[in-house]
């Protein structure tokens, strides 16, 4: 799903209880993190619930590096709002991801007045997160 789709349905709800529903529902479409990555060394710090966070990167010529994701919680709504990061940065060159802004996505959406702080904390760990993996991947190319 693009973020574009998202902001559209998103728009189409009035109300956030559906809006809810519908990120929950955003969080049953990622992929199955595989079992063996549920681990510490791909848990995202800073989170309430459990997160872990997988990076793919492929080199992408003149590009640079190109990285997808792959991530899982234990939380519904968490699923939800990883789904929303993905659509922003997965699939990306590196230099792309760290030009986005996340914010002016989150204040569209409405996400920064209507989740709980633990949880706009987790989406800003999970941010910082992709956006560390980013410089990483373009540090390893020189």
């Amino acid at each position: 799903m693009t973020l574009d789709e998202i902001t559209d349905n998103f728009s189409l709800l009035d109300d956030w209880d559906d809006r809810y529903r519908y990120i929950i529902e955003l969080g049953r479409t990622l992929e199955p993190l595989p079992d063996a990555d549920h681990n510490d060394a791909h848990k995202v710090q800073g989170c309430a619930s459990q997160v872990w966070l997988t990076t793919k990167v492929q080199p992408n010529g003149a590009n640079g590096p190109v990285l997808s994701f792959k991530g899982d919680s234990d939380a519904h709504i968490v699923r939800g709002l990883i789904a929303i990061l993905f659509a922003l940065y997965s699939g990306k060159p590196a230099k792309q991801i760290l030009e986005i802004e996340p914010s002016t996505v989150f204040d569209r959406l409405g996400l920064g007045d209507h989740l709980t702080p633990q949880r706009s904390n987790g989406l800003k760990s999970m941010v910082a997160r992709i956006r560390r993996e980013a410089e990483a991947a373009l540090a390893a190319v020189g």
